[in-house]
């Protein structure tokens, strides 16, 4: 399996970051408008409320800057790293009105990967001392991807593939398509170039290994095996390809999962199902002029 380094262009980021803000500010913060004079200067500063790994540093600030370049935004720790309740993630200075405006623009994204983050890095933990790989999959917010992936990497998981154009993956309903594993392998190879990438193959039933193998698989993914057909399949393959389980792993499983000598779990609730880190923003300071709010 290949795996690569995740790559957030800044037009990428910027692009998520101003569909966020349009979204959550729309035509305007009434509410901020009305209360904060236009001059008010402020700080505040984000909290963790539960331990975690901290992710999305990046466009957290950037929903910051993006409706004022003059504010301060001063980290005080780095994706990848664990935090505990009452650390101070960031600070940020200057005018009051922007700092109110992004806040939730800005939590959703650093609650949202770290939380990401967070739930990858108990996986990782739960199978250390097996050679299993914790992998995510493609099951990632629409266009988020990026940021998602970025995030299961700061908590020591691995990728899978970005899309459907940088791996093969013959699934079940490809094989139904082709009329079998076999010729779906043998189409595969025909439309490959002079650099044909490895070849994966869904198996859902330990009969199919062997078909799979002789088509000419590289990696097979074992689609919700039971632990014992896991182990079973371990065995029948005796090192001829690389083995990923798949299905329904969880916390409570996933280290019996790994014992059974598979190279790779895939964990699609890596990203559909993690749950948001608990973190919040507090005004610390409030320097407020005489001047009445703008209108």
């Amino acid at each position: 399996m290949r795996d690569r380094q995740v790559s957030i262009p800044p037009e990428y980021l910027q692009g998520a970051v101003h569909r966020a803000l349009q979204e959550d500010a729309g035509r305007g913060d009434v509410t901020t408008e009305a209360i904060v004079p236009a001059n008010a200067q402020g700080a505040a500063v984000i909290i963790a409320k539960a331990a975690g790994i901290i992710c999305g540093l990046s466009p957290c600030e950037a929903c910051f800057r993006t409706l004022d370049p003059d504010l301060v935004f001063t980290v005080k720790t780095e994706d990848g790293r664990a935090v505990e309740p009452g650390a101070i993630v960031a600070d940020i200075e200057g005018r009051l009105r922007p700092i109110l405006t992004a806040e939730r623009a800005a939590l959703n994204f650093l609650q949202r990967l770290s939380g990401i983050a967070t739930l990858t890095a108990r996986f990782v933990e739960r199978v250390q001392g097996t050679k299993a790989v914790i992998l995510d999959t493609r099951k990632t917010t629409p266009g988020l991807r990026l940021f998602e992936k970025y995030a299961v990497r700061c908590g020591g998981g691995h990728n899978h593939r970005f899309g459907l154009d940088d791996g093969i993956l013959i699934k079940d309903n490809h094989t139904d398509a082709a009329g079998g594993v076999g010729e779906a392998v043998r189409r595969m190879r025909a439309a490959q170039g002079k650099r044909p990438l490895p070849i994966e193959v869904e198996v859902e039933a330990l009969d199919q290994i062997e078909v799979a193998l002789a088509a000419g698989a590289a990696m097979l993914l074992l689609d919700n095996f039971s632990v014992d057909d896991l182990r079973r399949a371990v065995d029948l393959v005796e090192g001829r390809a690389e083995l990923e389980a798949s299905g329904g792993v969880t916390l409570e499983s996933v280290r019996a999962v790994a014992e059974t000598g598979v190279d790779y779990i895939s964990v699609g609730r890596l990203t559909h199902s993690a749950p948001a880190l608990d973190l919040s923003l507090e005004v610390t300071r409030v320097t407020s002029p005489d001047s009445a709010p703008a209108a």
